[in-house]
């Protein structure tokens, strides 16, 4: 066996597999993966439930947002309770009933809604009018204006209207923020905007 090439030992190895049974072959399969170091496995699956609620207490709200998005069993590990509760407490943000062992991610809805409140006044944002200055003049150049208004007219034939995300515009009014701390569907956030 060891003086053969790597194609013989394969063809040698499926005949052996395809003559065992099934209990043979779920004990190769568990030989195998003791042997050979599986790859992208998920670290919260692997872990101690506790241990991966440790590695996540580090994350901001954002980012614990964030990872819900990720995979079901990371969704259901960054919504529980225990994580979002410290976050709430820090603050001082209590909760004003005591929520049944049933009830879950009481204390992150707690967390966006005392978020939303803080945000209730927007701040005052300046019209377009308040940045244009009145005083300003052109300035005058050396160059005759036969050939700026050659020069002109390539530029303004080429020109286009930018989209909105690239526009000087400071205060952009077709374009919709979202909220990470809102799961909602991106269409009713829109709604609401």
């Amino acid at each position: 066996f060891d003086k053969w090439t790597d194609g013989q030992r394969r063809r040698i190895l499926v005949d052996l597999l395809e003559r065992c049974s099934l209990s043979q072959q779920k004990f190769c399969a568990k030989q195998l993966q003791a042997r050979v170091p599986t790859e992208a496995v998920d670290f919260t699956t692997r872990l101690p439930r506790v241990l991966s609620l440790y590695i996540f207490s580090f994350l901001d709200p954002r980012s614990l947002c964030r990872c819900a998005q990720v995979s079901w069993h990371w969704k259901y590990l960054s919504e529980l309770d225990q994580l979002w509760m410290l976050k709430c407490l820090r603050f001082g943000w209590l909760l004003n009933f005591c929520p049944t062992p049933f009830e879950q991610g009481v204390w992150k809805n707690h967390y966006i809604q005392m978020v939303r409140e803080l945000r209730l006044t927007r701040p005052k944002t300046p019209s377009k009018d308040e940045f244009i200055v009145i005083d300003v003049q052109p300035v005058k150049s050396n160059v005759p204006e036969r050939k700026l208004s050659v020069a002109g007219l390539g530029t303004s034939r080429g020109k286009k209207e930018l989209p909105p995300w690239r526009s000087s515009d400071r205060n952009p009014t077709d374009t919709i923020r979202y909220n990470y701390l809102d799961n909602q569907h991106p269409i009713e956030q829109a709604r609401q905007a």
